[in-house]
């Protein structure tokens, strides 16, 4: 027709698409891979493993909290239940305690009473101490420890005697035997806690076992049967 451009076969050109405007545009750039749309939701899944790992570290700090409260509070009741054991265990001690104190408040009453005349009976102090003593190994038994009482005569045993004092002896059937006793011993579940301090007999070097016989109290004890303090290689283990 007229007026119409020749067309050029030969040219082999393919004609250009006709222009689809912005919408093209946007839907073209949400193909290509790092488009801002993609940008977009990846930024929102950032922000939403951000937030779910702040809840999740809210929650630890929570539990962990509560955990440290829980010890706090077990470590006050086992303090409470130390303190209430040790005070149960010291009630014996300060039952003997009591005791002695009446004891030793009436007896010194009473020797310092002013129609006194009477000397002090020397049999009524003595069972008065003995009772002191029997009330204190009282309280220790009840703790658990235990009192061990040694006879003269008895062999030396170095695991729950300790020897104080050695005296001289005639008979050789004394030799290293038990000639008198200081303080008895303490013991606790078979465990010696305190050894009983003695005085052993070591046989006299003299012929015939006639030597000088070894003066009551010459060793300063002042007590008889202790005997002078030599070095008979018992040692002084406690």
């Amino acid at each position: 027709m007229d007026g119409e451009p020749p067309v050029n076969e030969d040219s082999g050109a393919e004609p250009e698409p006709a222009a689809t405007g912005d919408a093209g545009d946007e839907a073209a750039q949400a193909a290509v891979p790092g488009a801002p749309g993609e940008a977009a939701a990846f930024r929102a899944e950032i922000r939403e493993a951000l937030a779910g790992l702040v809840t999740r570290l809210d929650r630890e700090h929570e539990r962990a909290a509560h955990r440290e409260a829980v010890i706090d509070r077990l470590h006050e009741e086992n303090q409470r239940l130390r303190r209430g054991e040790l005070q149960s265990m010291l009630e014996p001690v300060r039952a003997a305690l009591y005791r002695l104190h009446d004891q030793a408040r009436r007896e010194s009453d009473r020797l310092s009473a002013p129609g006194l005349t009477d000397p002090p009976d020397l049999r009524r102090t003595a069972l008065l101490l003995t009772a002191v003593a029997d009330d204190v190994a009282d309280a220790l038994a009840r703790l658990g420890v235990e009192r061990f009482t040694v006879e003269p005569g008895a062999p030396y045993d170095a695991s729950r005697h300790r020897p104080v004092a050695v005296t001289p002896v005639a008979d050789p059937l004394r030799d290293g035997t038990v000639t008198a006793v200081q303080s008895d011993g303490f013991e606790q579940g078979g465990k010696v806690l305190r050894k009983a301090t003695v005085s052993v007999g070591k046989l006299d070097g003299n012929a015939n076992g006639t030597g000088p016989a070894v003066k009551a109290g010459s060793s300063g004890h002042g007590e008889g049967g202790r005997g002078d303090t030599m070095n008979s290689g018992l040692g002084t283990d406690r």
